[in-house]
């Protein structure tokens, strides 16, 4: 009986240790860029993004764009701003490198999409505006955008040169049931590259019936290119941001301590349902624009990986008494 409770005593206070050794100069740097990051895609969100075919596009035309684009840069600022005052470092550092990764790919389309779409002009849709990349010349929020994630590149670097110089460590609760924690963001990660593969926003088709005839015919008309179908940085970026995605979410949830775990979660989360959002964002501005099933189970997606990183928060019980 007596072992019986010193069993389960020790198991109460495994769950509630979190060793935090002195944090390195490096990871305190990697918080500042987030922070820095977090704030150039804030800025970026109300300038001018691109003039395309001389119509000026913004990420921000009301309420309800602000609360999409800035969700992920707060984000980004306060992961920063926990690192930077060396709280939980792992869990920041985890944050920077998966955001870090997935930003690669990002930066490439960006790129693209500000000088390489003349080349080969498509219908696109930015902010909602349904436009022809025949002519496009760069604005501020552009090349704030591509500062934010350039800084974010280097903040992911930053994080792996710090990462095992940093001490943090729990009394592993989490480790029984990384395995399923695992099997769902994979599964999440795989079915969100799928949904990322088409557009979140597409023109539909039409039924057009002849007065003279009465023959019902299908007019379609030409939407905006799938993720994999553009040529050239943005063909190569997308390929990149979808493989970044299925790794971080089969590293993510490996990673130690708990915490850890948590902060690639969440930047996968943050990613996910940033991407969700801007598409619902883009069918709601504009009435020749729906909402497509992809981009329905990309937002979809992005609250199921928020729940996954929650799980992650919260999975940590024991036998012997509540979370730490």
């Amino acid at each position: 009986m007596a072992s019986g409770r010193r069993d389960r005593d020790e198991a109460s206070f495994r769950s509630e240790v979190l060793v935090v050794g002195e944090v390195p100069l490096l990871a305190r740097a990697a918080g500042a860029l987030l922070i820095l990051a977090g704030l150039l895609a804030a800025a970026a969100a109300f300038p001018t993004y691109l003039v395309v075919g001389g119509t000026a596009i913004s990420l921000v035309t009301g309420p309800m764009d602000a609360v999409v684009a800035l969700a992920a840069p707060l984000a980004t600022a306060v992961v920063g701003v926990v690192l930077v005052l060396g709280r939980v470092p792992r869990l920041g550092l985890a944050y920077a490198g998966v955001a870090g990764s997935l930003a690669v790919g990002r930066v490439l389309i960006e790129l693209h999409q500000g000088h390489g779409s003349t080349t080969r002009p498509a219908v696109e849709v930015l902010a909602g505006e349904r436009v022809l990349t025949s002519s496009v010349q760069t604005g501020a929020g552009w090349a704030l955008g591509v500062a934010a994630l350039s800084v974010t590149i280097l903040a992911g670097v930053l994080a792996l040169l710090a990462w095992n110089r940093t001490v943090m460590e729990d009394g592993g609760t989490l480790d029984p049931r990384r395995p399923a924690l695992a099997g769902m963001a994979v599964l999440v990660g795989v079915a969100a590259v799928l949904c990322l593969a088409l557009p979140a926003a597409d023109v539909p088709d039409r039924v057009v019936t002849d007065p003279a005839t009465g023959l019902e015919t299908v007019v379609t008309a030409e939407g905006p290119q799938a993720l994999l179908e553009r040529p050239g940085l943005a063909l190569l970026g997308g390929l990149l941001l979808a493989g970044a995605l299925v790794l971080c979410s089969v590293v993510a949830p490996s990673l130690r301590p708990r915490l850890a775990a948590v902060g690639g979660l969440l930047a996968v989360a943050v990613q996910l349902l940033g991407s969700g959002l801007s598409g619902a964002r883009d069918a709601a501005h504009s009435d020749e624009l729906d909402w497509t099933v992809p981009g329905i189970g990309l937002l979809v997606l992005g609250l199921a990986s928020v729940g996954l990183t929650v799980l992650a928060w919260r999975w940590h019980r024991t036998a012997a008494g509540p979370p730490a």
